[in-house]
């Protein structure tokens, strides 16, 4: 069948010139991107995709949280679809391949089954799922943890960025608010192709991590509130300085994390200080906590150490404190058999792998939650994401998408 056949692989070049055609859509400073959520540079990215299904024979359904479904139609109308797919929103400054490695590289797999002229029994449908990384519009996953039923639509179309823009009104501007009620769509199996963003698999000198499962994650926004004053006249023991408490509270995460080893992070992300004056003592402070774990049991325990050493730490100082949960998953186990899919694929194709925990989080974790899913993960260089440096071999994303490729087929089943 065609879907073993080991001489079939998608068109690597093809593949890279697609990638490299998006990354001029929303250039970084260095190399890289910024094309965050909803914004200009993500509604363009988006009608180039469109552009690109369209060419590929797919028809474009759209939600309304903006998510958008290319569908290459099966031989049976009544089969369930295959989807696979991931994001094309990056950091502020983000890479070249961080979500949109997984979304060229399904439209890659429907243009060389579309060469070959393969027929499946099952549709396949190609996702950009709105706003994975979180870095604009807190949580991350949101629109997929909207049509997973984690979160309402109301929540999500409330959120707001860092100038107070509501995300309901900039999908709305931006002009991607489709007519689908989301998670209205169902779903035989879901894939999705993603670059490790971490170490392992460059350092063990293997193609493919086959992703049997996810870490869970806590997002803990916390507010410090003390009182401004001058740094130069204002004596030590008189200061109720919010940026003490910040970074007391940075050490003790780190502290908690290493006290629940192997299987634990945890680390301060995002920072905001008010004033933010070089010569005034922060009077206040917000900040989010990221702690992660694949064990349920050393996520707690984390999420309740940082709660009590936060407000120790507060106490202590004489601060005020509120922490509020921002962003939230438990630990995820992706489906056996498509875990024993990918396997056998990279197995037929010959290329070297491994099981993998996936220390970041998403979409696949959300939809994990209402039909079978798995992931595909190539290596990147050094480990480094969430970085206009990141890079990845044309090598690796051809071996990620040749898994992609035969594991899609043989779960569509091919028909001719």
């Amino acid at each position: 069948m065609a879907a073993h056949g080991e001489n079939l692989r998608i068109n690597s070049a093809r593949l890279w010139d697609s990638l490299q055609a998006m990354a001029q859509i929303g250039p970084g400073i260095a190399g890289g991107n910024n094309r965050q959520t909803l914004t200009d540079a993500d509604a363009e990215g988006r009608r180039l995709f469109a552009n690109w299904c369209k060419a590929a024979g797919c028809t474009m359904g759209v939600d309304t949280m903006g998510n958008m479904f290319a569908t290459r139609a099966g031989t049976d109308p009544e089969a369930l679809p295959v989807y696979m797919g991931s994001h094309l929103d990056t950091q502020p400054t983000g890479g070249r391949y961080d979500g949109v490695l997984g979304v060229l590289g399904g439209l890659e797999v429907i243009r060389r089954l579309n060469d070959l002229d393969i027929k499946t029994r099952h549709p396949i449908v190609l996702t950009n799922w709105t706003n994975e990384e979180g870095a604009r519009f807190a949580p991350a996953m949101l629109a997929s943890g909207v049509f997973a039923g984690i979160h309402t639509q109301d929540y999500a179309y409330a959120r707001r960025d860092l100038d107070g823009k509501q995300f309901g009104e900039e999908l709305a501007r931006i002009g991607w608010v489709g007519d689908e009620v989301v998670g209205a769509r169902k779903m035989h199996a879901m894939f999705e192709l993603h670059i490790e963003q971490g170490p392992i698999l460059e350092a063990e000198g293997k193609d493919i991590g086959v992703v049997t499962h996810g870490q869970g994650l806590w997002w803990l926004e916390i507010t410090l509130t003390g009182k401004d004053a001058h740094t130069g006249s204002t004596p030590m023991n008189m200061r109720v300085n919010a940026g003490l408490g910040m970074a007391r509270i940075t050490e003790r995460v780190h502290q908690i994390a290493m006290s629940h080893q192997p299987g634990a992070v945890g680390a301060v992300g995002q920072v905001k200080v008010f004033p933010n004056s070089r010569n005034v003592i922060p009077g206040k402070v917000i900040f989010t906590v990221d702690i992660r774990s694949p064990e349920q049991a050393k996520l707690d325990a984390m999420k309740a150490e940082v709660i009590r050493a936060a407000h120790a730490v507060a106490a202590e100082l004489g601060l005020g404190i509120g922490i509020e949960d921002v962003g939230h998953f438990d630990p995820v186990t992706f489906d056996p058999a498509l875990v024993k899919t990918v396997r056998g694929a990279a197995e037929r194709l010959g290329y070297s792998h491994m099981d993998i925990i996936s220390g970041a989080g998403h979409d696949a974790c959300w939809i994990n939650r209402v039909a079978p899913t798995v992931m595909v993960m190539c290596p990147c260089v050094g480990g480094l994401s969430h970085n206009e440096a990141e890079e990845i071999s044309p090598e690796w994303a051809a071996a990620g998408t040749d898994v992609l490729f035969h594991a899609v087929l043989e779960t569509a089943v091919v028909t001719g």
